[in-house]
């Protein structure tokens, strides 16, 4: 064990000692530089947009409410501020919203360009694979994963045009999950979307960046408190006929339990984007976690499957189906 442990030492220290001798590179000026955020109405996106025009970022905001309260304060922000946060209508499930963003944005941009898109917008729901309809999992892919690839697509050509950065929300679900396997499978695919892409756009210069927040429920309300009852009136037939009232509550009182030890603030997140797009040498990704979430991390990608298999399946469900 330790001829193996001092080997991969060895074979490390050229390209650290490489790294030391580097120089280090100026750190970025905000200054007429532009941003696209998507989802802003709430949570990290809402936050985010504040923080980077307080550092002097022209930053575009998408909104899907623009006459919500989110996009209204971003506004009044805005307002007494120096005109560089603008709030856009943006549903990334819809074309023609991404292509009149990209229209807005080539119209209103600051002498140094578009430097950073960040894919934010998402949204997440609770329930075994046979409790969610067809439609529910085609709007969430529409919104989570195919929402993404519009807009990447859409201010691609930008990107490169001004070598920036692109920055992805993706979550520690990407490696389990825990009631929540739509919202998972989303953010697995994310992931993969953004492996491809980080190689493929190094040669251009552009930086592409993936977030990846634990458990922030309670300060982004991406995910709501679920009710057993709405939940069993909404099964099919079919699924009565498998499932029980009392597995049905129990399943939803440890996904409520899960969402009330959910961290209050984003603000640690958000140093995590704002890092993303303004380091000289950003992480491929952030993981901004409690050590438990990391733990499970860890434990899906090291050991075998079966390992966190037994550890989900005890922790889930003590309730018997038949």
């Amino acid at each position: 064990m330790w001829e193996a442990a001092a080997l991969l030492l060895l074979l490390l220290l050229p390209p650290l000692a490489l790294l030391a001798r580097l120089p280090r590179q100026a750190a970025l000026q905000p200054a007429g530089r532009a941003v696209l955020i998507t989802g802003c109405d709430s949570g990290f996106g809402h936050l985010l947009a504040l923080r980077l025009h307080r550092l002097g970022f022209t930053v575009f905001a998408g909104c899907l409410c623009p006459g919500g309260e989110g996009a209204q304060r971003l506004l009044r922000e805005a307002a007494s501020g120096s005109g560089r946060l603008r709030v856009l209508p943006l549903d990334v499930t819809r074309e023609r919203d991404v292509a009149a963003a990209k229209e807005f944005v080539l119209s209103n941009l600051p002498e140094t360009g578009f430097w950073g898109l960040v894919n934010n917008a998402g949204i997440s729901t609770f329930g075994e694979t046979g409790w969610l309809p067809m439609e529910k999992y085609e709007k969430f892919v529409d919104v989570n994963l195919l929402g993404c690839i519009r807009t990447t697509l859409a201010f691609l050509p930008l990107l490169r045009k001004y070598k920036g950065r692109m920055v992805f929300m993706s979550s520690v679900t990407a490696y389990f999950t825990l009631g929540n396997g739509i919202y998972s499978m989303t953010k697995a695919a994310i992931e993969k979307f953004c492996d491809a892409l980080r190689l493929e756009m190094k040669k251009f210069g552009v930086l592409v960046c993936v977030i990846q927040p634990g458990n922030y429920a309670r300060s982004t309300n991406v995910q709501p408190p679920v009710n057993a009852e709405q939940i069993w009136n909404e099964l099919s037939e079919e699924e009565k006929a498998v499932y029980n009232k009392e597995y049905v509550q129990e399943r939803s009182d440890f996904f409520n339990n899960i969402l009330k030890e959910g961290c209050t603030t984003g603000h640690e997140v958000v140093d995590a984007m704002v890092d993303a797009l303004m380091s000289p040498a950003p992480k491929a990704r952030y993981m901004v976690a409690k050590l438990k979430e990391k733990l499970l991390v860890f434990i899906c990608t090291v050991f075998p499957t079966v390992v966190m298999d037994s550890i989900l399946s005890y922790a889930v469900s003590k309730v018997k189906l038949t």
